[in-house]
């Protein structure tokens, strides 16, 4: 399979801004398009392959929903398996969990405990990072679990909303295929 051939660049063509969604003054950033477009799919996940490949990957974790997208899909890419971070009461286990402040009040997310090994290299993959409480939350969890968290990638960053910074003062390295300014 040879490689694909478009750029981050040319991905950023491929995603809708969806104007005032969901509230006015908001600029939502849309992956539908992108992940609709076959080649454009292609070229997301390969780009996200290698970022996870040299960050030396044991296995990829991503978020519900749309982490499970691009996650599942580098982890298949490299050979490597897939850790679901779950909304909860999804999983039919006993599992682990952390809560976690929004907005307004707070989530939680759960996993399988025994999805990492003590030490194992995890990269978390996730569609898109704002603030950035959910992928913290989940490289606490990964953390709590064993694993080591020292890489977070993303097909999109909005760094107004400081997200990616929050990671990185957390010890996690963040990379994005592409930024939008503003909200």
């Amino acid at each position: 399979m040879t490689a694909p051939h478009l750029s981050p660049a040319e991905l950023k063509t491929l995603v809708r801004t969806v104007p005032d969604f969901p509230h006015p003054g908001i600029q939502f950033r849309d992956i539908t398009t992108l992940i609709g477009h076959h080649q454009g799919m292609a070229a997301s996940v390969h780009h996200l392959a290698q970022l996870a490949a040299a960050a030396g990957a044991h296995k990829i974790a991503g978020m519900e929903a749309r982490g499970f997208i691009f996650g599942a899909a580098v982890a298949v890419q490299l050979g490597v398996g897939f850790v679901p971070v779950r909304k909860p009461g999804k999983l039919p286990i006993e599992t682990i969990g952390i809560e976690y402040a929004l907005e307004y009040g707070t989530d939680r997310l759960e996993m399988d405990p025994g999805a990492v090994e003590p030490g194992q290299k995890v990269v978390i993959v996730d569609d898109l990072i704002a603030t950035g409480g959910t992928a913290l939350a989940s490289a606490e969890l990964l953390r709590k679990a064993g694993a080591v968290i020292e890489q977070a990638l993303f097909v999109i960053d909005l760094p107004d909303l400081g997200g990616a910074e929050r990671l990185r003062q957390a010890g996690i390295a963040v990379a994005a295929l592409m930024e939008f300014e503003g909200d």
